[in-house]
């Protein structure tokens, strides 16, 4: 399946090249820069049926732009972006069907069990997606946090997933090395995670065919989902048209 998203930077819907996220400077690499707002996004997603897609805040500035895209598709989108404890019961207020975590939960490089959980008592774990993008070292795949920059301890495996199934509802991973380049996805962290993921699993990164979408539906065996960014035409990209990707869903719907 395709889940949309919307990316927020600087108070407007963006497509950077993530791996940039943390440069200063003119080394932010930026792909597109839309005139829409968010909640014109959200309102084409909530027509489309398109569920599940991810709103994430880049920063400060974005708050705004985010709450109007949750209320124009109210149960509709999950939110990322600076998620605790504290604000998380808000955002679903406001209209998040879930939210992402993703930095907050780690501390000096290792998963802190005790926020996780802290999480979890406060808006329970079916609210909860835990954001796990990576990157490759050596033959594994290590979860970068703040801005994909700091690799952690936690590598991508089967035992990893099944045991922080218990303290979410999905799972969402950027193959962060590909992120924005429109150069294809990769393929074998797509396998990987359709053969270890114990739960529902969006990947994103690379992406740049509607024969991506296909491929990451057969290697991620009906478990992992697919978001297009940078190429999809609502983007400002060539490569795949926002209507075929719809039509996709909706054929996956009908078998």
């Amino acid at each position: 399946m395709f889940r949309p998203c919307i990316d927020l930077h600087e108070g407007k819907v963006k497509q950077i090249v993530g791996g940039t996220l943390g440069a200063g400077g003119g080394a932010l690499r930026t792909n597109f820069v839309s005139e829409r707002n968010a909640a014109w996004y959200a309102e084409l997603y909530r027509r489309d049926g398109l569920a599940g897609g991810h709103v994430i805040m880049l920063g400060p500035g974005n708050e705004a732009q985010a709450r109007a895209a949750l209320k124009a598709y109210p149960g509709g989108l999950h939110i990322g972006g600076g998620i605790n404890p504290d604000n998380a019961p808000a955002w679903l207020e406001a209209g998040a069907s879930h939210v992402i975590v993703t930095s907050w939960v780690f501390r000096e490089g290792r998963l802190d069990w005790n926020r996780l959980k802290s999480l979890v008592a406060a808006i329970g774990r079916g609210r909860i997606v835990l954001d796990l993008s990576c990157r490759r070292r050596g033959e594994e795949y290590i979860v970068v946090t703040d801005r994909w920059e700091k690799f952690t301890d936690m590598a991508i495996s089967q035992a990893t997933l099944e045991t922080l199934a218990v303290a979410c509802e999905e799972f969402l991973v950027h193959a962060t090395a590909v992120e924005g380049l429109c150069r294809g996805i990769d393929p074998e962290l797509v396998a990987r995670l359709g053969q270890w993921s114990p739960i529902p699993t969006t990947y994103a990164g690379g992406a740049n065919s509607l024969g991506d979408l296909e491929t990451v539906t057969r290697l991620g065996r009906g478990r992992v989902d697919l978001t297009i960014g940078s190429a999809l035409d609502i983007f400002g990209g060539n490569g795949v048209h926002y209507d075929d990707v719809v039509a996709f869903n909706r054929k996956l719907r009908e078998k």
